[in-house]
C-alpha cells in the first residue's frame, strides 16, 4: 500500500477514533479527548499489525524480531507525519475561512504542508526499503497484502458507524458545481 494508502488508512482510523465534531480544545476537553481516541485507535491498529505479522508472513520467530523494529518504525512515522498533514491542512482550512484571506499565511502553510507531504514520502520510501531488506520477496507480498486488508477492515469499520448523512446535503470536502 502506498502513502495516500496508508494516509486514507490514518484518516478513517481518526474518524472512528471519535465521531463527533469536537474542534481542538483546551486540555481536558473535546480536542483533547479526540487526540486521545485517535492516539488510542492508532495503537490498536499498530497492536493488530504486529500481532498477525509473523503468521500472515510466515516468519521465523528470528526473523519477526529483526522485521519488528522496523515494522514499528514505520507505522510510527506514518502516524506522526499524517498527523502533521492533517495539523497544517486544518491551519489552511481556518486560514481560508477569514476575511479576508491572508494570502501570505496561506502560501506559508501550502510550503509547509509540501515540505511534510515530501518528508512523508521519503521517509515511507526508507522505511518500506527497511522492511524489505528483512524479508523474503514473498513475504514483503505477503505484507503488502496484510496492509491492505488492514486498510479495507479500517474503512469497513468508518462505513458501520458512519452516521448517515441526509440524501440532499454535500459533504463540506466536495466543490459545488
Amino acid at each position: 500500500m502506498g502513502q495516500r494508502g496508508w494516509l486514507a488508512v490514518v484518516g478513517l482510523l481518526m474518524l472512528t477514533a471519535d465521531s463527533s465534531q469536537a474542534q481542538m480544545g483546551p486540555q481536558g476537553g473535546p480536542g483533547q479527548r479526540r487526540r486521545n481516541g485517535m492516539e488510542e485507535a492508532g495503537r490498536m491498529v499498530d497492536a493488530y499489525v504486529v500481532s498477525n505479522l509473523q503468521e500472515s508472513l510466515d516468519l521465523t520467530d528470528e526473523q519477526f524480531v529483526g522485521v519488528l523494529p522496523s515494522v514499528k518504525r514505520l507505522l510510527d512515522d506514518r502516524r506522526r507525519l499524517f498527523g502533521e498533514r492533517r495539523r497544517l491542512l486544518m491551519d489552511l482550512r481556518t486560514n481560508l475561512g477569514s476575511t479576508p484571506v491572508d494570502e501570505k499565511r496561506v502560501a506559508r502553510a501550502l510550503q509547509e504542508l509540501r515540505m511534510v507531504e515530501s518528508e512523508s514520502a521519503e521517509t515511507q520510501r526508507r522505511n518500506l526499503e527497511a522492511v524489505d531488506g528483512a524479508l523474503t520477496p514473498v513475504q514483503q507480498a505477503r505484507f503488502r497484502v496484510l496492509e491492505t486488508e488492514v486498510e479495507q477492515r479500517i474503512r469497513e469499520m468508518v462505513r458501520e458507524h458512519r452516521p448517515q448523512r441526509a440524501p440532499n446535503r454535500r459533504a463540506p470536502s466536495q466543490p459545488e458545481n
